[in-house]
């Protein structure tokens, strides 16, 4: 055959049962790094903000947007909103495929 194309595969995402989100970020400020991490370095930053938007929008993560994650021991987002921010970090690089291990857990 040929040699694959960059954009040749399936770019997958996948979000685990169990969340690992920094509790002192806010659901935006999650889900921009999630795109600041890994988006091309090509793309530009109104265009990851605008994924960003646009991501929160779909999730109807709105409301929440500026909301602490929280933990244990600092209130945060309801259990929904952050399963909700998790599979956002995932949907803001626009996988062709998403696995979710347990979504409604």
């Amino acid at each position: 055959g040929r040699a694959p194309s960059k954009d040749s595969g399936v770019r997958a995402g996948f979000v685990f049962q169990d969340d690992l989100l920094l509790s002192n970020l806010t659901v935006r400020e999650t889900v921009m790094f999630s795109a600041l991490l890994r988006l091309p370095e090509e793309f530009p930053q109104q265009e990851k903000e605008q994924r960003v938007e646009a991501t929160l929008k779909a999730l109807k993560l709105q409301d929440c947007a500026d909301t602490l994650i929280g933990s244990h021991l600092r209130r945060g987002v309801s259990g929904g909103e952050r399963k909700r921010t998790a599979v956002a970090c995932e949907l803001v690089t626009k996988p062709s495929l998403l696995f979710l291990d347990e979504p409604t857990s």
